[in-house]
C-alpha cells in the first residue's frame, strides 16, 4: 500500500507537529487521499495541551522510513501444518505455482520450508542397488493419512492415527509367488495393495499384515470385512487403479518428516539494505518473516528485493536532512513546506518547494487553505494558530510579519479562539524545566547544523520566567555537554527564552576558541545573557555562524 508521509523534523516543536496535520488535511481535501500526518518524535507537555484542547490526535510515530521488509514482504501466507501430507503440500504447491512452501505450527510459527525439489527426491528415490534395503517401497504413515492421501475409505480401522514405517507390496503376482514374498518382511509393517484378487486378500488377512488396500473402486466382501476385524487387519479402499495407489502412498508422509528444519529468517522492521546481501548470497529462496512475537508475519523471497516501495515523504517546518526523520535519503521526497533558511537538501527531480519568510509554517499551511479556497475545519484552525502562537510567540517574535498577523486573525475566527488568552493557557500548560530530566528538556526543541564544516546543534527551551532554571543550571550545563560529547558536535547551545520578557538565556558547552568569539554579557561560565532575543531561526542562528567565521579567520590569522 502507497502512503505519503507528512511529516516534521525530529525533536519536533508545535509548528512541526500542527503544521504536519494541517498540510496532510489540506492534501487530502484537495485529491491526496494517502496523505498522512506523521512525527518522528516524542510530543512534549504544550503539544499534548494543543492536541487536546482541539480534539485531534498525535500524528503517527514513525521513528525511521527507510524501506523495511515488512514494505515488500508477502503477508498471506500460504502454508501447511506439520501434521498434513505430502499430497496436501503438493497440491497447494500446483495450485499456487509454488517451489517452496512454509510449514507452520498452530502458534504460527514456522517449523521449516517444504521445497518442491526434496519432496520430488522423497516421493520417487533412487531404487537401492544393495541386498535387503526396500527405501523405494517404504512409507512413513498413519493409516488416516494414507486413507485421505488416496482419497479411499477406511472400511476397517485399527489404530488409524498411529503412524507406521509401512512396506508396499503389490498384489499383481500368482497366489503362491505372493505367499513367498509376504514371508520375507514383518507383516505388521507390511502394505498389501491389490485389486479384485479375493485370493491375494485373504492370504494377506490371514497373515496379520498391518494394512490391505483394495484398489479400483472395488467393494471388499462381507466376510472378508469380518476376518480383517478378527485379525487386526485394517481395510482401505481406493478410488484409483492399483498402479495409481502405489504411487500416491508414498505422499501419505506428513510433511513434518520432509521439510527443512533449517532456514533463515528476519523480522519485520529490518531494513531491507541492511539484510539485502547476506539473504541474496544465502542458498534459500524464502525467508519466514517474525513479528516482535516471534510469530510468523509474512515471507520474503529473493525476488521481493526488486520491489519498489511506494512510501514518499513531505517534509514541513525544515529542509535539511540531519534534521529529517531517518532513512529519509533512501526515499522520495515530493514536497517540502518549510519557513526556515535553505539547507543542503538535494532531490533525484523537480519537486514542490514552497519556502518563505514568515514566522511559522503554520502561516504557509494556513494560506494554501484560503488560497484555494478550501475548507479550513475548526480542530484543524485551531492547531495552525498554535502554531503561528507558538513559533512567533503571539506575534512578538522578530520572525513575526504582516502576513503572520493576517493569517493569525483570519484563524482566530474560524476557531473562536483569542490567540492572547490561548496563548498564555500555551505557556503555562507545561514547564520543560519542571517537568522533565535534564538530558529530555535539552533535546525536546533540538536541531542540528552544519557550518564551515563543523556540526553543531542548538535547542530551544521556551519558559515563564528563568526561575527553574537557575535552580537547576548545574544539571541542565552538564545535560549540555554529556549530549554534545555524546554526538562529537563542535559546540552545541540552548536557548532558554523567556516568553513574558522576550529576552533569552544561552548556555554554550564544546570549543573554547569558538565560545571565546561570544561577545554577549557573561552571567557565569557558560551562561549568557542575550536581551531581546527570542529566535532561533532569526536572530541565534545567524550570530553563532558569525561566530564560527569570526573563529575561522582568528585560525588563519
Amino acid at each position: 500500500m502507497s502512503e505519503i508521509l507528512v511529516i516534521g523534523h525530529r525533536n519536533p516543536d508545535t509548528d512541526a507537529i500542527c503544521s504536519a496535520i494541517g498540510y496532510a488535511e489540506f492534501k487530502r481535501r484537495t485529491g491526496m487521499a494517502e496523505a498522512i500526518a506523521a512525527r518522528c518524535g516524542d510530543t512534549n507537555d504544550r503539544i499534548d495541551f494543543v492536541l487536546n484542547t482541539f480534539g485531534v490526535p498525535a500524528p503517527k510515530f514513525v521513528a525511521d522510513v527507510s524501506p523495511k521488509i515488512s514494505d515488500v514482504m508477502q503477508r498471506k501466507i500460504l502454508s501447511v501444518r506439520p501434521e498434513a501430507t505430502a499430497a496436501d503440500a503438493l497440491r497447494l504447491m500446483d495450485e499456487k505455482n509454488l517451489r517452496i512452501l512454509p510449514v507452520m505450527d498452530a502458534e504460527q510459527k514456522c517449523r521449516g520450508l517444504l521445497s518442491l525439489f526434496k519432496l520430488s527426491k522423497f516421493l520417487f528415490p533412487a531404487v537401492s542397488r544393495h541386498g535387503g534395503q526396500h527405501n523405494s517401497r517404504e512409507v512413513l504413515s498413519s493409516l488416516s493419512s494414507l486413507a485421505r492421501t488416496l482419497d479411499g475409505e477406511l472400511v476397517v480401522s485399527i489404530d488409524a492415527e498411529r503412524e507406521d514405517e509401512l512396506i508396499l507390496m503389490i498384489g499383481a503376482m500368482g497366489l503362491e509367488s505372493f505367499a513367498a514374498r509376504l514371508d520375507q518382511f514383518p507383516p505388521e509393517k507390511s502394505c498389501v495393495i491389490v485389486g479384485d484378487r479375493w485370493d491375494i486378500q485373504n492370504v494377506a488377512i490371514r497373515e496379520g499384515v498391518r494394512v490391505l488396500v483394495v484398489t479400483g473402486g472395488i467393494s471388499v466382501e462381507p466376510k472378508t470385512i469380518e476376518a480383517a476385524r478378527k485379525n487386526n487387519v485394517s481395510v482401505i479402499t481406493s478410488p484409483h487403479d492399483t498402479a495409481t495407489t502405489a504411487s500416491l502412498c508414498r505422499a501419505a508422509v506428513a510433511v513434518r518428516h520432509v521439510l527443512n528444519e533449517e532456514f533463515l529468517c528476519f523480522r519485520e522492521n529490518a531494513p531491507l539494505t541492511a539484510v539485502r546481501d547476506e539473504a541474496t548470497s544465502s542458498g534459500y529462496f524464502v525467508f519466514p518473516v517474525l513479528g516482535s512475537d516471534g510469530q510468523t508475519v509474512g515471507i520474503l523471497s529473493k525476488t521481493d528485493f526488486l520491489k519498489t516501495v511506494s512510501r514518499k515523504l513531505i517534509l514541513v517546518d525544515h529542509n535539511e536532512l540531519s534534521q529529517a526523520v531517518q532513512g529519509a535519503d533512501e526515499v522520495e521526497i515530493i514536497e517540502i513546506i518549510d519557513h526556515h533558511r535553505l539547507g543542503s537538501m538535494a532531490t533525484q527531480q523537480p519537486i514542490l518547494f514552497r519556502n518563505e519568510p514568515v514566522g511559522s509554517t503554520c502561516t504557509i499551511v494556513a494560506d494554501c487553505f484560503f488560497r484555494h479556497g478550501v475548507e479550513l475545519p475548526r480542530p484543524i484552525a485551531g492547531l495552525l494558530l498554535a502554531g503561528v502562537v507558538t513559533d512567533t510567540l503571539n506575534l512578538t517574535s522578530p520572525t513575526t510579519t504582516a502576513r503572520d498577523m493576517e493569517i493569525l486573525k483570519k484563524l482566530e475566527g474560524i476557531a473562536s479562539v483569542n490567540a492572547r488568552e490561548f496563548t498564555e493557557k500555551l505557556f503555562a500548560s507545561g514547564s520543560l524545566l519542571t517537568l522533565k530530566p535534564a538530558p529530555q528538556a535539552i533535546t525536546t526543541d533540538c536541531k542540528e547544523y552544519a557550518e564551515h564544516g563543523v556540526k553543531f546543534s542548538v535547542a530551544q527551551i521556551e519558559e515563564i520566567g528563568f526561575e527553574q532554571f537557575w535552580k537547576r543550571k548545574d544539571e541542565i550545563l552538564g545535560a549540555l555537554e554529556n549530549y554534545r560529547a555524546q554526538r562529537a558536535y563542535h559546540f552545541s547551545t540552548l536557548l532558554v527564552t523567556d516568553v513574558t520578557t522576550q529576552s533569552s538565556l544561552l548556555l554554550v558547552v564544546g570549543d573554547e576558541k569558538f565560545i571565546k568569539r561570544i561577545d554577549h554579557p557573561r552571567l557565569e561560565p557558560g551562561i549568557y545573557e542575550l536581551r531581546d532575543v527570542v529566535s532561533r531561526k532569526k536572530q541565534l542562528l545567524p550570530y553563532l555562524t558569525h561566530c564560527l567565521r569570526e573563529k575561522e579567520k582568528g585560525v588563519k590569522g
